[in-house]
């Protein structure tokens, strides 16, 4: 991270970096990584409100989201067992992405098949199986950003793979995918949700067949190596699991160091709360707010995903320039402000000019967040372990944004349904993780000195 603010790449130089044709793959697999949040949450949130759930029980609905708090228990599983047959002819990361779309599909084909009036019950374990899905598809397309590139090129590339993955995953949720979707059981189109579903479906078995053309990380190889060395020609049980299970983590606290890996935890839990509880009730407050289905797709998912995919690049460049921390800074006080612009959109009314502005700071500094914290958790992730930790700490990231979050249906209802209040609550909330990124910022010099390409 240290040697990231030493490059100063040119606009010039930064376009000729792209032209690296691995970014295609890392772009494919973050639309992949993106699209199902518009499966078990955008799509799934207008759905119940059309059939009548109250804030809160949407809000609660959001649980389902808990399994991406999780999935590192399950990581080092994905991270180092093969599959049959597949394993042989895709490798680790590409076997595992096309096993997690191609039952994604299915589960989605199931979802446009049910009837959330009738089958609450079958829509929820469905969409809960979407999300476990896309959980466990998400430690392999992190784990292959990373071993696509070599340990000499992490501090040059990072960046760029974390815009490039940004891009592709706001593609998928927003300005392609989430528009579309909306725009299908919009006002103007008027497919019904189930329609909409089995049109999704086909997109994911799409998705899956795509995964064949992307290249093979080289360094699967290398660690399957070192996995070899470590285990010995015949491992017993009982070192299997503690190479599988137990050493991803302690590798992680000894090379950190206590102090600092529990501060990087901790700030990944409460960094972007207050966006995770503005993310999760935008729907309905835009619904309440009076805005119509048709220009939620076009303004909030067309136009704000755009807006993020195109800044990706930018906040990658600055990034480099300047240093994640001081990058993570920025955001964290223009994203809450950025909630402020909400709050006063709670007062205005539907004013499209308003949601406009609102949404190209929000997304704007959202991508920056984003491209930042990609590259951050890339830089405290082991190159022996790179699944089972990364997702170790995305997850813990994620109970912030999915689990906690959870809740802000039960705010607003709290609140008596003012919208301007709650904005204005979330807007608090990014204190605490200004405060710890400040301190991690002190530590990270020490630790920076201590890794090799540092």
């Amino acid at each position: 991270m240290q040697a990231t603010r030493r490059e100063s790449l040119s606009f010039i130089e930064t376009l000729a970096q792209l032209r690296d044709r691995r970014f295609l793959a890392i772009l494919l697999f973050g639309f992949c990584s993106g699209l199902p949040w518009v499966l078990h949450g955008s799509v799934l949130t207008l759905w119940l409100q059309q059939s009548g759930l109250s804030r809160s029980a949407i809000g609660f609905f959001g649980v389902i989201a808990t399994v991406y708090a999780i999935n590192w228990l399950w990581a080092p599983f994905v991270d180092r067992v093969p599959l049959p047959l597949l394993g042989k002819r895709l490798g680790q990361r590409r076997s595992w992405i096309v096993l997690c779309l191609t039952v994604m599909a299915l589960l989605v084909l199931g979802l446009g098949l049910s009837d959330p009036n009738e089958g609450l019950l079958q829509i929820s374990l469905l969409a809960l199986g979407i999300a476990v899905c896309s959980a466990t598809l998400d430690i392999s397309v992190d784990a292959y950003r990373i071993t696509l590139f070599s340990r000499e090129e992490m501090d040059r590339k990072m960046p760029y793979a974390a815009a490039v993955s940004t891009t592709g995953w706001f593609a998928g949720y927003g300005f392609i995918g989430g528009a579309l979707a909306v725009a299908l059981g919009g006002e103007t189109i008027g497919m019904s949700w189930d329609g909409v579903y089995l049109v999704l479906a086909g997109m994911v078995a799409l998705l899956a067949l795509l995964v064949l053309l992307t290249p093979r990380p080289p360094s699967e190889a290398e660690e399957s190596a070192a996995e070899a060395v470590v285990l010995g020609a015949s491992p017993s049980l009982s070192v299997w699991l503690q190479t599988t299970l137990i050493a991803p983590f302690t590798e992680f606290f000894q090379r950190c160091g206590f102090r600092l890996a529990l501060s990087v935890l901790l700030l990944l839990l409460v960094f972007r709360l207050g966006e995770a509880m503005l993310g999760r009730m935008s729907l309905v407050f835009y619904v309440e707010v009076g805005f119509s289905r048709d220009e939620i797709s076009l303004y909030q998912k067309f136009f704000g995903g755009l807006v993020t995919a195109a800044f990706s690049l930018l906040g990658a460049v600055i990034n480099t320039r300047f240093g994640v921390i001081r990058g993570l800074f920025v955001a964290g006080i223009a994203m809450a402000g950025a909630n402020l612009m909400f709050a006063l959109i709670a007062v205005v009314g539907p004013n499209t000019n308003l949601l406009m502005l609102a949404l190209l700071v929000d997304n704007f500094f959202q991508a920056f967040a984003t491209v930042a914290f990609v590259s951050f958790i890339s830089y405290f992730t082991s190159r022996t372990y790179t699944g089972t930790q990364y997702a170790l700490m995305a997850s813990v990231s994620n109970f912030g944004r999915t689990t906690l979050a959870a809740g802000s249906g039960f705010v607003i209802d709290a609140l008596g349904g003012d919208w301007a209040s709650f904005f204005v609550l979330t807007t608090l909330m990014v204190i605490p993780g200004l405060g710890l990124l400040v301190w991690v910022g002190r530590l990270l010099p020490a630790y920076s000195a201590t890794q090799p390409n540092a």
